[in-house]
């Protein structure tokens, strides 16, 4: 089951990471996430985003600090009910 679900965040991790732009909203990246991943919550996109930085701290040292900024607005944005609709 963990197999299953850490596979899951690192595929969501992989479309974050090639979707995500600087000054892209939380809004707007859940919305380009749930394209390929219609069933990803805002949980779930916030916690591949964190991943897809440990990623990139690892491979590409540049998009850190950028990955890193859009999982924080993902975390911690308030207008959650919008964020959930599909």
């Amino acid at each position: 089951m963990k197999e299953k679900a850490m596979a899951e965040t690192a595929s969501i991790a992989k479309t974050v990471a090639s979707l995500a732009r600087p000054g892209m909203k939380p809004k707007e990246l859940i919305s380009a996430v749930r394209t390929e991943h219609p069933e990803a919550t805002k949980k779930d996109i916030a916690r591949a985003a964190f991943y897809a930085v440990i990623l990139a701290s690892e491979e590409m040292s540049n998009r850190v600090e950028e990955l890193h900024d859009i999982a924080i607005e993902t975390r911690n944005s308030s207008d959650d009910s919008a964020l959930n609709d599909h």
